[in-house]
């Protein structure tokens, strides 16, 4: 059975995927030059740390 402490753990991770989904969509809808650019960038923002994640792990050679 969880336990309250890891409700709030998953309440904060969830808060820092939020704020850097919205300051991804901000990012890559101000880059965009058009119309489908920026809904691209949109699913990009909802993907995001998967290539956090990928350029992590080429950057430590993994």
């Amino acid at each position: 059975m969880p336990s309250a402490r890891d409700n709030g753990t998953a309440a904060g991770a969830g808060a820092v995927y939020g704020l850097g989904f919205i300051g991804a969509v901000v990012y890559f809808i101000q880059t965009a030059e058009g119309f489908w650019d920026g809904v691209v960038g949109f699913l990009q923002a909802i993907v995001w740390p998967a290539f956090l994640v990928h350029e992590l792990m080429k950057f430590l050679e993994m």
